[in-house]
């Protein structure tokens, strides 16, 4: 299977972002409303220049994008980016899943080789 075609620097901006709770938060309020930058700050317990930061890595991640309206920075998400991202995620889920299965494979096989040794070991004795 091939992953969905971003670059390294691509990922790593991806899972940097949603690596912080804060930032997770702010894509998921931008995914139902618009909010300015200061009206983000309202809602955390940190200065407006460390939101303006966690935005700046979310819009350097292509999840969400900012807009002026007059004075105010506006925070909305960047749905393409989400896809995007959502689209790399479930590809890893699937690549994950094999792995997973493989290895339950695996190890089912060497139970059964050790109940086979047991058996063969008792008609033996």
């Amino acid at each position: 299977m091939v992953v969905y075609q971003m670059s390294d620097a691509e990922v790593d901006r991806l899972f940097q972002a949603f690596a912080d709770a804060t930032r997770r938060d702010i894509v998921s309020r931008v995914t139902t409303a618009e909010y300015s930058v200061s009206g983000l700050a309202a809602l955390y317990a940190m200065s407006f220049a460390a939101v303006q930061k966690h935005v700046a890595v979310l819009e350097r991640a292509s999840l969400v994008a900012k807009e002026k309206r007059g004075r105010e920075q506006i925070v909305r998400a960047n749905h393409d980016g989400l896809q995007n991202a959502r689209r790399l995620l479930d590809e890893y889920e699937v690549i994950w899943r094999q792995r997973a299965d493989r290895i339950a494979d695996i190890l089912a096989e060497t139970d059964k080789t050790e109940t086979d040794k047991t058996e063969t070991k008792n008609a033996e004795g």
